[in-house]
């Protein structure tokens, strides 16, 4: 049982996906920092709040200072999340997925066409004609040129 444990633990695509949570941890400190401290405040500006969080829409009124039955719509928070999640996409897109495709582009790059100068080799079809025709002729044999044409 501890060796099957082992093999699973030890396994190149479990590392692989721990490596990617930790990465995933310090990066969404990143993109909270960056939504937070820079992202936030400037909508909070266009809206006149403390916060991006503190931005909504009051419904009904707290019935008495300091009471806490206020209904309030807070459109700012889903803002910031939203926000969050398009600087996340965009740094996954811009910073993983473009490279990855251009190495892969790269990688697998066709191989270049044969130059027309070359001769390609003669098909199938075209060495089973030229056997026909040396049979039905009764001609001696002769190399070909590949093409279905003997040389001289």
């Amino acid at each position: 049982m501890l060796k099957g444990f082992k093999e699973f633990i030890l396994r190149g695509n479990v590392i692989d996906l721990a490596v990617a949570v930790v990465i995933g941890a310090a990066f969404t400190a990143i993109v909270n920092a960056l939504v937070t401290g820079l992202f936030n405040p400037v909508i909070a500006l266009l809206f006149d709040a403390d916060s991006l969080a503190g931005v909504g829409t009051t419904i009904r009124e707290a019935s008495a200072p300091g009471a806490d039955d206020a209904i309030v719509l807070q459109w700012g928070i889903i803002a910031s999340s939203i926000i969050q999640f398009v600087l996340v996409a965009a740094v996954v897109y811009f910073a993983l997925i473009v490279p990855i495709n251009y190495l892969k582009k790269k990688a697998f790059k066709a191989p270049a066409q044969p130059s027309p100068e070359e001769p390609s080799p003669p098909t199938e079809l075209e060495m089973l004609v030229e056997i026909r025709d040396l049979l039905a002729g009764g001609a001696k044999v002769q190399p070909s040129d590949g093409h279905g044409k003997h040389t001289p």
